[in-house]
């Protein structure tokens, strides 16, 4: 199992959405031993194949005692809510998360992003079986966040008003490496990706 080097904004990569994969096969449970080692090495909650250069759909979370891997994943809720900057100074709308997600892909930023609060995760699991879980909270944000990232998406495109702003504002004076070791990207928190109480 090895550590991976995580691939930065800017790199095209994050940006195309990832092929499916069909059937899991023995390559395909190595990337996720190697991404599950990847994303335990830098303190991660969740960890796509394109964040380690690989433009498959394969994603490994590892939330508040709910780990695991799926592949080919769809996540359904109960939509898109509506999210406005002055949602940031009077809280989430009911049935909605709004959660300082930040990215390990994304170095320094991070800011308010309105999901909805739960969502059921279906997919492939690493030996083929089936994957069905229910989620709420941190672990539905969590697959939210990672199948935005197997359709080209990052957390920052979700920003609005001044949290944009800023968000852009860091961007231009933090240096993204598009291929950056781990250990110099490690995340800012115990909380991995998201800067929320609790893992």
């Amino acid at each position: 199992m090895a550590v991976l080097p995580l691939r930065m904004i800017g790199d095209p990569v994050l940006r195309t959405p990832a092929r499916e994969v069909g059937v899991v096969d023995d390559s395909a449970r190595r990337l996720i031993e190697d991404m599950l080692t990847t994303m335990d090495a830098v303190g991660g909650i969740g960890l796509a194949a394109p964040q380690v250069g690989v433009g498959l759909r394969i994603f490994t979370y590892d939330v508040a005692g709910s780990r695991g891997a799926v592949v080919d994943p769809a996540v359904e809720t109960d939509g898109e809510p509506e999210f406005t900057p002055q949602d940031a100074a009077a809280g989430p709308a009911e049935g909605t998360n709004l959660l300082r997600e930040g990215c390990l892909s994304v170095a320094d930023v991070h800011g308010p992003v309105g999901r909805p609060q739960r969502a059921r995760l279906t997919g492939l699991a690493p030996d083929g079986g089936r994957v069905d879980v229910e989620a709420s909270g941190l672990l539905a944000v969590c697959f939210q966040h990672e199948v935005d990232h197997l359709d080209g998406r990052l957390f920052v495109d979700r920003l609005v008003g001044e949290e944009k702003r800023a968000a852009l504002r860091t961007l231009r004076r933090t240096p993204q490496d598009a291929d950056s070791s781990p250990d110099a990207r490690r995340a800012p928190s115990a909380g991995g990706s998201f800067f929320a109480a609790g893992r």
